[in-house]
Order: structure tokens, then C-alpha cells, then sequence
């Protein structure tokens, strides 16, 4: 899942770092655990040092909202409103489908995940999913890949590309 926490290093970490005032190392150490605690307790969210969709979106961090499965919480719903689809909050398979028909439909890359550059193209993101907030999610640098042809190709892909940590 597309969150952040403990133990986590790249460029999303960065940004949070800077969102939160702490140093902007791109480590995810207990500076920044600590501080993200205080925010999500200030900003009546749930305390538990893991930033994610609704925690991206609370700070104005929407270049780093990624729904996939597993995701859960009001950015979820949200997305499963503007589906027309049951909004129980829980990215399961049914939004996985429904995403892939979205995506297919508005010639959009159908892997079912919805990432700023598929919420952009939705009425009830218009407002967070800016051209700024979609160009702000790509990485213009090369990531670590397998291959130099790899490495190429991923500039001017996801910025959760960058990501090292427990869950690659």
C-alpha cells in the first residue's frame, strides 16, 4: 500500500519531512515518527505514525495519494463515490474493477490503481488533483532498476518509485 512509515527512505519521505518541519533527510526515523504523530493528533486523524491517503490529503501532499488494494479511509470512499460503487472505504476487488473499467473508459493506464493522474480526470478530485499536483507525483530522476533501459523508463513515472524500506 502507498503510505509511509518507520523505517522508510526516498522522495515521498522527503516531502513529508518538509510538510511536517523536521529535517528533510528522507529517512523515516523517529524525528519524523514523532513528528507526524503530533500532527495526525492535532488534525484529529488517527495516531498511529503511518502516513497515508488521508493523511496525504489532510497535509496537502496530493502528489503522494496512490489508492491500490488494501487502501482504506475517507480518500477511498471518496474515490468510491465518484464510481457510482457501495463506498465502504475498503479498496478490495470490486474498486480494483471498477477503477481498471474507469481507467479503460477515459484511455488512462488500467492497473487499477488511482494515483493523482487518474483522479485528476474525476469531478470529486478537481480540486486537489491539479496539473501541478499530477506533474508534482511524477520523479524526474532515475530510480534503481535492474537495468539501465529500466532506470530510463521510470523517469516520468510514479514518485512512489523512489521508495526503499520494508516494503520493497
Amino acid at each position: 500500500m502507498a503510505m509511509l512509515k518507520l523505517g522508510m527512505a526516498g522522495e515521498p519521505v522527503k516531502r513529508l519531512q518538509q510538510k511536517l518541519g523536521v529535517e528533510a533527510d528522507g529517512q523515516f526515523g523517529p524525528a519524523t515518527d514523532a513528528a507526524l504523530r503530533a500532527y495526525q493528533k492535532q488534525n484529529g486523524l488517527a495516531v498511529d505514525g503511518i502516513a497515508g491517503p488521508d493523511t496525504f490529503s489532510q497535509m496537502g501532499l496530493s502528489e503522494l495519494v496512490l489508492l491500490m488494494p488494501g487502501a482504506t479511509g475517507e480518500t477511498v470512499k471518496k474515490l468510491q463515490a465518484a464510481l457510482g460503487i457501495a463506498a465502504d472505504g475498503q479498496y478490495g476487488p470490486a474498486t480494483v474493477a471498477a477503477v481498471k473499467a474507469y481507467q479503460q473508459q477515459h484511455s488512462l493506464d488500467a492497473d487499477g490503481y488511482a494515483g493523482p493522474v487518474t483522479l485528476a480526470t474525476m469531478k470529486a478530485f478537481s480540486q486537489e488533483m491539479t496539473p501541478q499536483v499530477v506533474e508534482a507525483s511524477k520523479t524526474t530522476e532515475q530510480v534503481a532498476a535492474s537495468s539501465p533501459a529500466d532506470a530510463i523508463v521510470a523517469v516520468g513515472k510514479s514518485i512512489w518509485q523512489t521508495v526503499k524500506g520494508i516494503f520493497r
